[in-house]
């Protein structure tokens, strides 16, 4: 071999032929709706109900103010919905603003199955944007949601120590799995598919030091709109690597320092993941969920005013590493402090938006009982387990132990209760009338030709 044949073969981005990326856009190409078996369907649905009230909550929070203003000043479009206000934007900075709102308060849905992702955030304003320009029903958008799901987790399990090197997943695999979806809705074929692949993977951003921040969230709405972005500049024959996911300098070898590029097409087409998706009982960072589940059983077991001695919480190291904040001042810190979390869940036996508000941090019960708050690092314990005990005055003592937190696929919201979450965070901010027109809408969405009534009806 010659030098110049040898340079030509090392060099960085040289093809490895392995036809991943290709291989899976090819599938999201060719999927439709009678793809889904039933229990995928259902999951869309709940997810697309539950979603949407997160969206709404969020978008009263002053985080949404600020993005919304911001961009108003710069929009010159009026054609799609911002969801719980009554202005229209562009449909890249509506995708933006309602992705930043889905995920504000922390209460948007989270896979668990390898990585800890909330794909809606991303996946569900793109979508939502693109149908008020594009006519699309609700089996289009049902599965374009699914394959969005496949996109994100199946990419996050291929570059499998991504999250530990502080990227934060729903901003970088957020946005390949928007591209994904929006891809699916627009009918692009398998070499366009891959064009919106390597367009989104080349934008994914979102670091894990913003936890806490307005930034945080921003990431999900910029994983929407780059996601919508890169979809849209390959229907028109923009192009990006064919390789962009198991290349040499593609996303799974650049953002994780070890890959799993199997993941990519394991099982592909015979599970869904979206199947596995969790929802949220409680507004913060799911890892605090199975500590929340204990302090609200310990806290009803000891009762109103018990005198407490002291409380030994013992937890997974991954809810110690994600959630260190130790005196949080905002309602966003509060959400990644596990000892203010774990107190103020005793306190209320509740974990809502209230008590992750600015005014929640300002409490002074709340701190005085962290402060007895003991936190211990258990290896054996899943992400999704805890187990926590309590010392009140005299010799009473009680314990409990969660072994799947609520929310998550292993101990699901029942319908009936995803449905309530739905109703307290649209009510407000829609009034009772629209959201159970909302709610119905939802519940008939395999039945919708046109799924841009959703976002008129939450606008």
């Amino acid at each position: 071999m010659t030098d110049q044949g040898r340079a030509t073969v090392d060099y960085g981005a040289a093809p490895l032929g392995l036809g991943l990326t290709r291989q899976f856009a090819a599938f999201v190409a060719d999927a439709g709706y009678d793809d889904l078996c039933e229990e995928a369907r259902k999951a869309a649905r709940r997810g697309v109900l539950d979603w949407i009230g997160c969206a709404l909550a969020g978008s009263r929070h002053a985080t949404a103010h600020t993005l919304i203003r911001t961009l108003a000043a710069l929009n010159s479009s009026e054609a799609a919905p911002v969801l719980g206000h009554t202005l229209r934007m562009g449909l890249l900075e509506a995708s933006m603003a309602n992705g930043q709102m889905g995920h504000i308060l922390d209460f948007d849905d989270t896979h668990m199955g390898g990585v800890i992702l909330h794909a809606s955030s991303p996946i569900l304003p793109a979508l939502l944007a693109v149908a008020q320009t594009r006519k699309i029903t609700g089996r289009q958008l049902m599965i374009a949601y699914a394959l969005g799901f496949e996109a994100g987790v199946r990419v996050g399990r291929a570059a499998p120590l991504h999250h530990p090197g502080g990227w934060h997943l729903t901003g970088t695999l957020g946005t390949i799995a928007a591209a994904v979806a929006v891809a699916s809705v627009l009918g692009l074929d398998a070499a366009r598919t891959t064009n919106a692949i390597a367009l989104a993977a080349t934008q994914a951003a979102g670091m894990q030091q913003n936890r806490g921040t307005m930034a945080k969230s921003f990431h999900a709405g910029k994983a929407a709109s780059n996601g919508l972005l890169a979809a849209l500049l390959a229907e028109n024959g923009y192009d990006g690597s064919d390789e962009i996911l198991e290349g040499r300098r593609g996303f799974c070898r650049i953002y994780s320092a070890e890959t799993d590029e199997a993941a990519l097409l394991d099982q592909l087409g015979n599970r869904w993941e979206i199947v596995r998706n969790g929802h949220k009982p409680y507004a913060c960072g799911v890892v605090l969920h199975p500590a929340i589940d204990a302090m609200i059983a310990l806290g009803n077991q000891a009762g109103e005013g018990a005198s407490v001695r002291r409380i030994e919480l013992q937890v997974n190291p991954g809810a110690i590493s994600i959630t260190g904040v130790a005196n949080p001042r905002s309602g966003l810190k509060s959400k990644f402090s596990l000892t203010y979390t774990a107190a103020v869940s005793f306190l209320d036996r509740a974990a809502g938006v209230d008590q992750f508000s600015d005014a929640g941090t300002a409490r002074q019960d709340v701190p005085a009982l962290a402060s007895l708050i003991e936190v211990t690092a258990q290896e054996e314990l899943a992400r999704d387990q805890a187990s926590a005990t309590v010392w009140l005055a005299g010799s009473e003592r009680f314990t409990h132990r969660v072994e799947h937190a609520s929310g998550t696929a292993d101990n699901p919201m029942s319908d009936a209760a995803l449905h309530a979450k739905f109703t307290a965070n649209a009510v407000p901010v829609i009034g009772a009338e629209a959201a159970a027109r909302l709610g119905d809408a939802i519940g008939r969405l395999d039945q919708m030709q046109d799924v841009a009534e959703l976002a008129r009806i939450a606008a």
